[in-house]
């Protein structure tokens, strides 16, 4: 056999053994805000001082850790538009379009409420690397508003299976989790390769 011949016959046995087949595969992430990265900024564009109002501008940016927190994964990157002010809940509503940063693993983009009092789903739009053709919805679970939130991904359209690293097993969301010396310090053992920053 021609060496192109066994390259060609390898990749479409990998492709075949990697193939959508309907089924869910779901994974956890916590999304920490350290205050290292200037985030949230908050743009009021409403005439109202005293309360955040409709129209009121978001852009954030924070980090990303495996569920067990013993990894750096990446970062989010996204914007919130303040829909509704909710003093009854003491809290907002936001429109949100923001994406997950996985380095070398890729991304996904979701899109949807974010409600700053109570669990939402928003839409996995898409995405890039191992999520190309990804498809879903994700829980966002608010521990400590704007600090700590836990992510629950439910995907379908996947190629392959999930790699080992966003397959842990969560820590329980708390108020008080935080990640690993090594993730945080992104040691080489704490960190995906070439994690976004």
């Amino acid at each position: 056999m021609d060496f192109s011949y066994q390259i060609n016959l390898i990749f479409s046995r990998s492709r075949s053994l990697c193939t959508d087949d309907g089924r869910v595969q779901n994974f956890s992430v916590y999304e920490l805000n350290h205050r290292d990265r200037e985030s949230p900024a908050i743009l009021k564009l409403s005439k109202k001082t005293d309360v955040f109002a409709l129209g009121d501008l978001v852009p954030f940016t924070n980090t990303l850790y495996s569920g067990d927190l013993q990894k750096r994964l990446g970062i989010t990157a996204g914007l919130c538009i303040l829909i509704q002010n909710k003093p009854e809940k003491k809290g907002d509503r936001y429109e949100a379009a923001y994406s997950f940063y996985f380095g070398d693993y890729g991304h996904l983009s979701i899109q949807g409420p974010y409600l700053t009092y109570e669990d939402s789903y928003l839409t996995v739009t898409g995405g890039t690397g191992i999520f190309e053709g990804a498809y879903g919805k994700v829980l966002l679970h608010q521990i400590v508003y704007p600090i700590k939130i836990f992510y629950t991904f439910y995907l379908k359209g996947l190629k392959c299976d999930l790699p080992d690293v966003f397959l842990s097993t969560p820590v329980e969301p708390r108020p008080d989790v935080e990640p690993s010396p090594a993730a945080k310090g992104t040691l080489p053992e704490g960190v995906i390769p070439n994690f976004t920053d």
